[in-house]
């Protein structure tokens, strides 16, 4: 394994742990914050974070020379920032009928939803034993979902976090296409694009805060687990592909589900441990696959 791939999922293991603590703190903000209003706060947070980080890397000298933005590139951008707005609606109001640690669980779906969207549309390669953490996965993911297995009733909260995932999913690979620019520049063009639109849609629905502590502290989240977690995905991105990149970042619902057993004290039920088996076992299987993903 080369220095650059050592370093690239360094970043993406970087990035899944700063992610990781988002769900159980997003979870205590939904107490004071609106769903659609949390989105908006929590990828402004990641904008102005990141436009004062380029502020100050251009001030001394340091930034580098990426590939410019193209006609080419905008259809991505689009589907990037359109998908980025839905996601995480998606997962707030989810999160507000289920419990951080089923979330933060259920959000390892986005290793399958990448990968087959990157072998399927984008004509990545996965192998075997990618396939096998995929099965695992998935099967981990039914698990969570299925609130009755008698009669197949699906928890509405679950579901609406696989559908979240499965925006992430198609967004990853929008993102892997834009991967040789600007990480910081990509990052802003979320953060903006995302946030007003979610602020749109927000105040259209009637949806505000007035509870400056919360929103301050969904400002800084934001900037932390969206501006720093994206920046350092797509350096991840690079040098990994799409597919083997979302791998690494399998981890971050486990660290989602230690901050929520601690911080709500959830006693897990049986389903619950071999559903998280299961995903450790699947996560095992995709983050050892050496393999690396080329585009074809």
């Amino acid at each position: 394994m080369s220095k650059k791939q050592k370093t690239a999922i360094f970043f993406g293991i970087l990035s899944a742990m700063l992610y990781g603590t988002s769900t159980p703190i997003a979870k205590v903000l939904l107490s004071e914050i609106p769903p659609t209003m949390l989105t908006a706060l929590l990828y402004m947070g990641a904008g102005f974070g990141m436009l004062l980080l380029n502020i100050c890397k251009k001030a001394r000298g340091t930034t580098k020379r990426d590939k410019p933005l193209t006609a080419k590139d905008y259809p991505y951008i689009i589907g990037m920032v359109v998908l980025d707005i839905a996601a995480p609606i998606f997962l707030m109001i989810g999160l507000s009928h289920t419990t951080a640690a089923n979330a933060s669980l259920l959000n390892n779906f986005e290793i399958v939803s990448t990968s087959l969207i990157a072998l399927f549309i984008f004509k990545e390669k996965v192998s075997k034993r990618l396939w096998l953490g995929i099965i695992l996965v998935t099967a981990a993911s039914i698990i969570l979902t299925v609130d009755n297995i008698c009669c197949l009733y699906f928890s509405y909260g679950s579901l609406l976090i696989l559908l979240a995932t499965i925006c992430w999913g198609l967004e990853n690979n929008c993102t892997k296409k834009l991967s040789l620019t600007d990480p910081i520049k990509i990052v802003i063009i979320k953060g903006f694009g995302s946030g007003f639109g979610a602020l749109f849609i927000a105040l259209t629905l009637g949806e505000y805060t007035d509870n400056l502590l919360f929103a301050l502290i969904a400002l800084a989240v934001g900037f932390v687990a969206y501006g720093l977690s994206i920046f350092f995905y797509i350096y991840a991105q690079r040098e990994l592909g799409a597919a083997k990149t979302s791998t690494y970042y399998g981890i971050a619902p486990f660290i989602g589900v230690l901050f929520s057993l601690i911080i709500f004290r959830e006693i897990p039920s049986i389903s619950f441990i071999i559903a998280l088996i299961f995903m450790i076992f699947g996560t095992y299987f995709t983050s050892t696959d050496h393999k690396k993903q080329k585009l074809s």
